[in-house]
């Protein structure tokens, strides 16, 4: 998504300060905000499934039948991002939440995405995905100043997942295709436009190693009015140094991500990413609050299962 797909966000109030380096500014909690955090608890711990339990990745077709039908657990880690793509400023977030994993043979709740698993073959899946990104503060970035804040971004919608190729037993390269409402919960819920992001994977993991690692590439596209959220700025919020102006639809970013994980033991597993991003291709790279044209997003964190099914999924 525009802002961040993989990291987890906050339960407790002590988590809603970030400790992350750039000079990143914390997170007083206040009722606006903790209604913000509230709307991100809902889906944030799909995020967390998807980077530190790829079992369904590249041992998908050799031992995801064997994987329990459920598992609990929880997660602990840390994430800095853009405040939003082509921001001078950064958000962060230290954080601990539940982690719960269903594999239902329709309903699923794994590998980043929730809801019904309309198409499934050894290749293929389509599903219902969901993403999401941290929200910011206009106060807390420059260009921003006296401006609306930006909320908690939730995307969902339909994508397509489809394995290309297999060149060997212990990798795979795929191909995803989402197509994602953005919705923005900030004293309510209102649609801020449509998102597209086609990205391409590849998975391995070593022989009788417990490491896998995953690199990506992709694109995130914006429809005119997800593009206007971002680089919009109206009459009213022109000033001598912020001119007036009306984003075009297009790309936001360009992306290239790679991300490792390690079971420590059957129950603990550890996992960190860095994601690099260009704006340089954006038709909006005129707009005054498009400050850079490449930043970076990172994170590292931990799963502990607590609890799972004896009952394997089909």
């Amino acid at each position: 998504m525009p802002g961040m797909q993989h990291p987890a966000r906050p339960t407790p109030e002590k988590c809603l300060r970030s400790k992350a380096p750039h000079g990143l500014k914390s997170w007083k909690l206040t009722h606006k905000r903790a209604l913000q955090w509230a709307g991100l608890l809902a889906f944030s711990w799909v995020g967390v499934t998807g980077v530190a339990h790829s079992q369904g990745g590249v041992d998908g077709g050799m031992e995801g039948g064997a994987l329990p039908l459920w598992e609990l657990g929880v997660f602990a880690g840390a994430v800095g991002t853009p405040a939003y793509p082509a921001s001078e400023q950064r958000s962060g977030l230290v954080t601990a939440l539940p982690v719960l994993i269903y594999r239902g043979e329709v309903f699923r709740a794994e590998r980043g995405s929730i809801g019904a698993r309309l198409v499934h073959t050894a290749d293929t899946e389509f599903d219902i995905g969901f993403s999401g990104s941290l929200p910011a503060s206009s106060n807390d970035v420059t260009l921003r100043k006296n401006m609306p804040d930006l909320g908690t971004l939730v995307e969902f919608g339909p994508r397509i997942k489809t394995v290309l190729a297999r060149p060997d037993g212990h990798s795979q390269i795929r191909l995803e295709l989402p197509l994602r409402s953005v919705l923005e919960w900030q004293g309510g819920i209102r649609s801020q436009g449509w998102a597209a992001e086609p990205e391409l994977l590849w998975e391995t993991r070593a022989p009788g190693s417990a490491w896998r690692f995953t690199t990506s590439a992709g694109l995130v596209f914006g429809d005119a009015s997800l593009n206007q959220y971002f680089y919009g700025v109206t009459a009213a919020q022109a000033t001598a140094t912020r001119t007036a102006y009306d984003a075009a639809p297009g790309l936001i970013a360009a992306r290239l991500s790679v991300s490792a994980s390690r079971a420590l033991t059957r129950d603990v597993r550890v996992f960190g990413f860095v994601r690099g991003e260009s704006y340089t291709a954006s038709p909006n790279a005129a707009s005054p609050l498009h400050a850079r044209d490449s930043d970076y997003a990172a994170g590292v964190g931990l799963t502990w299962m607590l609890a799972r099914s004896q009952e394997r999924a089909r």
